[in-house]
């Protein structure tokens, strides 16, 4: 889809877009929620694209994640400085709290139009829960949990494999939409939008 489109297809309904840290802007496979010792902090196939397209028409965006602040910090290094790191809550996934608190954090006053990306099960239920859309991440999270050089040794087949399984747990949680990494994002919240205006709510 054009950049123009997903813009005027958006930009009037989506009121701030969250997304997990790990295994969905940066660190393809959440590894590093298993092996912290090694840098992950490359960004996500489509990440840096979908972060200036939502900057562009003005949507509020902020990231979360549960891992310590000596692993976020430099995870989030190759990210714009403009986007906002959620205040971790003490109150852990899959409760509400922490969506909540990245809201706040961004001045929203309405859950509605608010969605949650991510490829990690306990965020996207944490999401679920705080009443937002939710767009699961079926190649990139922690349901894969594989870095981006074992993904690609892997043959098609076993890509599909993978890939379909991510899916159909994601879906089993209820998220509303499932992708395979942020490079698909704008066509996904396109498509959320006309569903806001169909009169669908999460």
């Amino acid at each position: 889809m054009p950049h123009a489109e997903i813009a005027n297809a958006s930009a009037p309904t989506l009121t701030a877009v969250l997304f997990g840290l790990s295994g969905c802007l940066v660190d393809f496979g959440s590894q590093a929620r298993t092996d912290s010792s090694s840098p992950h902090s490359q960004a996500t196939p489509g990440a840096l694209n979908v972060l200036r397209s939502l900057k562009e028409q003005g949507v509020p965006c902020a990231w979360l994640d549960e891992l310590p602040a000596t692993v976020t910090t430099p995870l989030a290094a190759v990210l714009p400085r403009w986007l906002k790191a959620a205040t971790p809550s003490p109150i852990r996934w899959p409760a509400p709290h922490a969506c909540w608190q990245a809201l706040m954090e961004l001045n929203i006053e309405r859950l509605e139009g608010c969605v949650l990306v991510s490829g990690e099960p306990r965020l996207l239920q944490s999401g679920l829960n705080a009443g937002l859309w939710t767009i699961g991440l079926a190649s990139c999270g922690s349901l894969c949990g594989l870095a981006p050089e074992q993904w690609q040794a892997l043959s098609e087949q076993e890509r599909e494999y993978k890939r379909g399984k991510a899916t159909v747990a994601l879906y089993g949680l209820g998220v509303h939409s499932v992708i395979d990494h942020l490079g698909e994002l704008g066509t996904c919240l396109a498509d959320i939008s006309l569903r806001q205006l169909k009169g669908e709510k999460p």
